[in-house]
């Protein structure tokens, strides 16, 4: 059985109102629905309906605006990416970032650029940024 989704998790519906707000900035119901027609065509209604989710799960803010609300990002893109990934790898890598690595190498999705650089960022014994 599925594990039900914690709140901090983006469905691909929110994800892609999220990239919405932060790539425009705040935006009415109607500014949301028209960015969206290109790569998700969505109903007025629904579209509503997500950005109150997304309210409710403080992921966005909305803030009333002559008679109407205009809602904006209330994380920031990086947050969103390291929870992701932070769950990804709690749920298909037991919670090892190295069997993630391992499986990006296995499958040949770094490719030797990506990995000199990450070699040089480990030999000048870089930090990663932790949000």
């Amino acid at each position: 059985m599925a594990r039900p989704r914690t709140p901090e998790q983006l469905t691909p519906v929110e994800l892609e109102i999220m990239k919405v707000l932060w790539e425009g900035g705040p935006a009415s119901v109607q500014e949301v629905q028209q960015r969206l027609r290109s790569v998700r065509p969505m109903a007025y209604t629904s579209v509503q309906t997500m950005l109150n989710i997304l309210v409710r799960k403080r992921k966005a803010k909305r803030v009333m605006v002559d008679r109407a609300y205009r809602y904006r990002a209330a994380i920031t893109r990086e947050k969103a990416l390291g929870s992701s990934l932070r769950d990804i790898i709690r749920r298909m890598f037991g919670g090892s970032a190295e069997a993630l690595v391992m499986n990006l190498l296995e499958t040949r999705q770094l490719d030797a650029d990506t990995l000199r650089r990450l070699n040089e960022l480990i030999a000048e014994g870089k930090e990663p940024r932790r949000d």
